[in-house]
């Protein structure tokens, strides 16, 4: 491993942070953000856009959480395909639900281009390749749904999948063309900049310690000062700590953990991903990858519970790149990092009012990038005043998971069923392949 091995891709290579201020002193606002990542920032450039004052507190600097350590994968829709949302929610509801989540993607591109954010943005599609036939069967019925509904997608044979990819491991499989990448940190970063000079004031290093309710204002206390407001969204996703306990309840963190490799020749580049799509595949414990600018091939799955050595949290994803890209035996990998997803128990972001005029949103489930700054636009609308009813997602109530102390647990023990689920489907598959050699 390279000295750069326990360092994020994103750190060496995004746009400068900008330094900023913590609390230090009390302070009034017509609305006050927890959390400033893509929810939170997209929150609040929305509303100081309308004229409003906003606050945003930040327990670490901007980017330093989810927002940027993901994988950058902008994905339209959510897990559920849009057959199954609108039988869930009803034709009304589960219809504007599904064009809310699809349009994440370009509501994402939109501000990237109206704000000159420089976060390497490519829209040129994201791939969803069948691990194994099966797999194939949902993903026609995926692909029929969306084209009802006017979506550019389309099937993808074994040849075109492999063309795409550059990968011989795949079935078949299916590309959204509404998708795309972004370099993540990049991106919070000029989110956070664009909302500053619309008037937000952020501030760092300033977590929510306390969180009170009296005369029909919200005070949230940080160590050094405090915000007082009529309205506070809560948007700290996975990062959710004990001040609002029913939240931090409502989901599971998992981790999720990347590699980078060193960056490819001009000849692997002209083969792997060489329209620069990204990719996510259909095993129970999915592998997400694509490239960055720079060439180098980064590849994502679940991460190891605890604090394993980066040696034991990086060895199914090297395996992983061996199996896809068995052309890239030998390359060093530069750069190893992780986070945390919050996983709710249907799969489903959450939009809540948490207490009178305290909003929530959350749960993304891996597809953080669209969802959350879509979540951010919805909850800026509802707290200026839209109803509920017209936000085209539906608002839930709050319903922390039962024995939640022991979802942690639980979690670890899925994780590693779906791995050897997994393990027993790949034995399978090479057996298979060797009698048909035979």
């Amino acid at each position: 491993m390279s000295r750069n091995s326990i360092q994020s891709l994103w750190t060496a290579t995004a746009i400068p942070g900008t330094d900023l201020p913590r609390v230090s002193s009390p302070l009034r606002a017509q609305v006050t953000i927890i959390g400033a990542g893509y929810t939170g920032l997209s929150a609040a450039l929305h509303l100081s856009e309308a004229g409003r004052d906003v606050v945003v507190l930040e327990a670490a600097d901007v980017g330093e959480r989810a927002s940027g350590l993901n994988g950058g994968q902008v994905i339209p829709g959510l897990k559920d395909d849009p057959d199954t949302l609108e039988e869930r929610f009803g034709p009304d509801v589960g219809g504007r639900l599904v064009s809310t989540v699809a349009a994440g993607p370009d509501l994402v591109f939109d501000l990237i281009r109206k704000y000159e954010i420089p976060c390497d943005p490519v829209r040129t599609g994201w791939i969803q390749p069948a691990a194994s036939e099966g797999a194939l069967v949902a993903i026609r019925a995926r692909v029929e749904q969306w084209r009802r509904r006017g979506a550019a997608v389309e099937l993808l044979t074994r040849e075109e999948t492999a063309r795409l990819t550059g990968s011989r491991r795949y079935c078949g499989g299916w590309i959204d063309r509404r998708g795309g990448t972004v370099q993540p940190l990049s991106y919070v970063r000029g989110l956070a900049l664009a909302a500053r000079r619309h008037g937000s004031r952020i501030f760092s290093q300033s977590p929510a310690t306390k969180l009170t309710h009296s005369g029909g204002e919200w005070r949230v206390d940080t160590p050094c000062g405090s915000v007082t407001s009529p309205i506070v969204i809560l948007a700290t996703d996975a990062y959710a700590d004990r001040i609002v306990e029913a939240v931090r309840r409502t989901v599971v963190t998992v981790p999720s953990f990347q590699v980078a490799t060193a960056p490819l020749s001009d000849d692997l580049l002209r083969s792997i991903l060489p329209e620069r799509q990204s990719a996510s595949d259909t095993w129970h414990l999915l592998r997400y990858f694509r490239l960055d600018v720079t060439g180098r091939l980064l590849m994502g799955s679940r991460g190891v519970f605890g604090n394993a050595p980066i040696a034991a949290q990086a060895r199914h994803h090297y395996r992983a790149v061996r199996e896809i890209y068995p052309q890239l035996e030998g390359i060093p990998y530069e750069y190893h990092w992780g986070g945390l997803v919050a996983v709710t128990r249907d799969h489903l972001p959450r939009l809540q009012e948490v207490a009178p005029r305290l909003l929530a949103g959350f749960g993304y489930n891996g597809r953080g990038v669209a969802m959350a700054t879509m979540m951010g636009l919805l909850l800026a609308r509802w707290s200026s005043g839209q109803p509920a009813a017209e936000l085209g997602f539906p608002v839930t109530r709050v319903e922390p998971l039962p024995l939640h102390g022991f979802s942690q647990f639980g979690a670890r023990v899925a994780v590693q069923y779906l791995r050897s689920l997994d393990g027993l489907a790949r034995v399978r598959q090479k057996l298979s392949h060797s009698r048909g050699l035979a």
